[in-house]
């Protein structure tokens, strides 16, 4: 079946005692053990171990990446924090220069003190990733698209890299999520995801997610998963399963409304970049068209001064001024302070992430009241 519907039957026969279409929410902590007592006979016997809606969930996951074996997390960073626990001590990782804050913070405050170094590069060039290889490199790590500059890495590439070098290759794909591209189909081993952006879609719950083909690392993801207990509540399973039922139409409609307002921005006099891969300038969109069904509803644009940014901050109405993205609402962030407050600002600086860079999250709103409502905020920003 085509993605779209089997993301509209998200859950469907999972109740095997009613037929319930929703996935039931097993709200609970412990299930009795039949009797005579079996070891091991029981499916589920303690939450952190396994639920049945979690379960229907992280089947839900691996069957739209095209992966064998699913995990859900308790947040996004609970999943990038287990996918890296998978790397051994004295282990080098090769990331994408400019990741989100906090997973360029667990590799330096966490990570490095038990011995596994990064280098930082631009994933956009293979070049760039094969000229940080050392003999220690275990991982290359890649967002894809890079957060907030939209930068593409050709997966392919780097996965034919990694394989003929023995190296892992995990992809963060929380901004075009499976519907956009499936990373496990272009050679990854892991595809990470902050479940809380456009998984779940509603900005009411918050999820990770790790996906992998191979049943030895599923094994190990298994066993960090259940000990360490940062598992996905019920509630929450089904929450997310719900928002995936609706994940190819809300993409479409934000993919649309972001291309309209990264044309519309890029005409305006007052704005000085957009970086936007669906636009005809940006550098990799050829890479996006070659792998990627479309390019998403995130992009940043750059005004004339830090201040003009921050008036731009103080000045929309419809645009929500908050630190995600991915959910029906459009929101507005100011990357400097905000979701890359964590590197230090001469290398934000040196990657383009600068203070005069806004990244908005575009939702299913009209586009013509977010562009109204931009046009306002630039005209009062005195850009």
């Amino acid at each position: 079946m085509d993605f779209e519907t089997r993301a509209a039957r998200a859950g469907v026969g999972w109740d095997s005692a009613y037929r319930s279409v929703a996935t039931p929410i097993y709200q609970t902590a412990i299930f009795e053990h039949q009797k005579p007592l079996v070891p091991g006979a029981d499916p589920y016997s303690y939450t952190r171990l396994g639920n049945p809606t979690r379960a229907a969930l992280e089947h839900t996951l691996a069957d739209l990446e095209g992966g064998g074996h699913a995990f859900a997390f308790s947040s996004g960073m609970a999943a990038i924090y287990a996918t890296l626990q998978t790397l051994r001590p004295g282990s080098h990782i090769i990331a994408t220069a400019g990741l989100y804050g906090h997973t360029f913070a667990v590799i330096q405050d966490i990570l490095a003190p038990l011995g596994i170094r990064a280098a930082y590069v631009d994933t956009s060039s293979v070049e760039a990733v094969l000229s940080a290889w050392t003999e220690k490199t275990a991982a290359v790590y890649v967002e894809m698209p890079s957060n907030p500059l939209l930068r593409a890495a050709d997966l392919p590439a780097l996965a034919s890299i990694c394989k003929e070098r023995k190296a892992r290759l995990i992809v963060d794909s929380t901004f075009l999520t499976p519907w956009g591209i499936r990373p496990l189909e272009l050679g990854a081993d892991i595809v990470v995801h902050s479940a809380t952006k456009y998984l779940a879609g509603h900005n009411d719950t918050l999820a990770g997610a790790v996906i992998v083909r191979s049943p030895s690392l599923a094994e190990e993801l298994a066993v960090l998963q259940r000990l360490t207990g940062s598992v996905l509540s019920p509630f929450d399973s089904f929450l997310t399963l719900r928002g995936i039922k609706t994940l190819a139409v809300r993409m479409e409609r934000a993919q649309a409304n972001a291309m309209a307002l990264a044309e519309w921005l890029r005409g305006h006099p007052l704005v000085e970049e957009v970086h936007y891969p669906g636009l005809a300038h940006h550098p990799d969109r050829p890479l996006f068209e070659k792998q990627a069904r479309g390019f998403g509803s995130v992009l940043s644009f750059a005004v004339k001064s830090p201040g003009a940014a921050l008036r731009v901050l103080e000045r929309t109405r419809l645009i929500l001024v908050a630190e995600s993205l991915g959910g029906v609402e459009s929101l507005i962030t100011y990357p400097w302070t905000q979701t890359h407050q964590n590197i230090p600002p001469a290398e934000r600086a040196r990657l383009g992430i600068h203070d005069r860079l806004l990244r908005l999250s575009v939702g299913i709103e009209s586009a013509a009241d977010l562009i109204d409502d931009l046009a306002q905020a630039l005209e009062g920003a005195g850009a």
